[in-house]
């Protein structure tokens, strides 16, 4: 049996055709005390009389997982919002955290559920709130004035969005925490501000990293050998003491150097940044990552020789044609699967390459995801592959016939067989074989193809209550 696929029930349990009274009996199952599948959860489209018996459903665990969903209609998750159970409020304050997918954003809730939340009794709530990846700016922006200092902390992750005079006021805040906050926001253009934070410890990092430096700070935390990677990055640091930071002895220092903006490509590629091969190196570049839609620092970015840069515009779903094209033929294989994952028009050839080299990772199924990924021509193509992986993407072909997808079926590699158990042109005898089957069971569950009394049987094999 393959460990990452379940029981045949959780195929079911994410079946597209799977009609309403199934699922309602699916949802209302106890699970010994796990639940139902959370397949029967996470499910797109879900019907109101589905949405009512999550709701309802007596397991706080149930109620937290379809919190957490983001299938879900924003709409839907908040009617947890005035749920008896603290955890379950929190679990929808926090949000879906199993959005696997960046191509596509999670919508946050309404913005009166949020301000309930806000409000909410338990500080977890309100905590995990204002944590949240999925508030929307405008939400954000209208806790500059409230009562909780951490609300009007968390108004400072969009300081765009305020007004000058809500910025002011933060600046000179009652609280000490949001006051580091806003003059963190604001110490960019502010070198007395960014001296202030020089001098606190916690604030020391990212002032040093983004404030406006005077040159006497910025030599005595140079003499001083303090935090000199985030020293390399502050994009207001004297050309001279870049000098002296670009022959740094720690290689982290001389690739923060590296990544300079202002640097020519011969200056950047002076600095010796050998001794390590960037392997698992952080690839998001600070000034390309605030340009992320800025041709010209796509284009710098793009277009040099340092692996990273090219790595951090290939993040870009940005990128120009030109950029794409250029980006599309470089050796280095994360630049590939960054495009395969964040570009709407990575070429073919590009996202095939990706699937080939990580085949049953995360980056393969995003790369099998992308809309341009190639579906006409596969079975032809690697119906016969010596490969599985090759093999398994000949039932992706609309072509492919039903004799192929049985003979896919019986397919030595395992992932195949699982791949053509899904499908729905597999003819129904073979279906209900792999049905049977652990480590096909999932998939043949989910199959469209796959008769309602079929998917009643499983649910009565499985102990799910008519």
């Amino acid at each position: 049996m393959v460990g990452f696929h379940s029981s045949a029930l959780d195929g079911v349990a994410a079946n597209p055709a799977l009609p309403t009274p199934l699922l309602l009996r699916l949802l209302a199952f106890d699970g010994g005390g796990e639940g139902p599948p959370f397949q029967a959860l996470y499910r797109p489209g879900l019907p109101d009389a589905a949405v009512a018996a999550i709701v309802a459903h007596p397991l706080a665990g149930v109620r937290i997982d379809f919190a957490r969903s983001a299938q879900a209609e924003p709409g839907q998750r908040a009617r947890l919002v005035d749920d008896p159970d603290p955890e379950v409020r929190a679990a929808l304050a926090w949000g879906p955290d199993r959005n696997h997918d960046p191509r596509r954003p999670v919508r946050p809730l309404p913005d009166p559920v949020c301000g309930r939340l806000l409000a909410d009794p338990e500080p977890a709530v309100r905590e995990r709130l204002l944590r949240s990846r999925h508030l929307a700016p405008r939400f954000l922006a209208s806790l500059a004035r409230h009562p909780d200092p951490a609300a009007r902390r968390a108004a400072l992750r969009v300081p765009e969005a305020l007004a000058a005079d809500e910025r002011a006021g933060l600046l000179d805040d009652p609280d000490p925490g949001v006051r580091r906050a806003a003059a963190l926001c604001a110490c960019p253009g502010d070198a007395r501000l960014t001296s202030a934070l020089l001098r606190d410890p916690a604030a020391r990092p990212e002032a040093l990293r983004r404030g406006l430096l005077r040159r006497a700070d910025a030599e005595r935390f140079l003499a001083e050998d303090v935090h000199p990677a985030d020293l390399a990055r502050n994009p207001f640091l004297p050309a001279d003491l870049v000098d002296r930071l670009a022959v740094h002895p720690d290689e982290s220092v001389r690739r923060a150097v590296s990544l300079r903006p202002e640097l020519t490509e011969a200056r950047r590629a002076a600095i010796d940044r050998t001794a390590g091969p960037l392997v698992g190196a952080d690839d998001d570049v600070d000034w390309v990552a605030a340009g992320i839609a800025d041709q010209e620092v796509l284009r710098r970015a793009a277009t040099s020789s340092h692996p990273l840069l090219r790595r951090a515009a290939a993040r870009s779903p940005h990128l120009p044609s030109d950029l794409l094209r250029l980006l599309a033929a470089d050796e280095d294989v994360i630049v590939l699967t960054h495009l395969a994952v964040h570009h709407p028009d990575t070429p073919e050839r590009v996202l095939m390459r990706v699937y080939a080299r990580l085949g049953g990772t995360f980056s393969a199924w995003m790369a099998t995801g992308h809309p341009r990924f190639p579906r006409e021509g596969l079975a032809a193509r690697f119906a016969d592959h010596p490969e599985g992986r090759y093999r398994q993407l000949a039932v992706r072909d609309p072509e492919a016939g039903p004799g192929l997808i049985e003979r896919l079926s019986h397919d030595p590699d395992v992932r195949t067989r699982q791949a053509a158990a899904a499908d729905p042109r597999l003819p129904l005898p073979r279906l209900l074989a792999v049905l049977a089957l652990p480590e096909t069971a999932c998939g043949a569950g989910a199959n469209p193809a796959l008769p309602e009394r079929e998917m009643a049987r499983v649910m009565d094999g499985a102990g799910v209550p008519r």
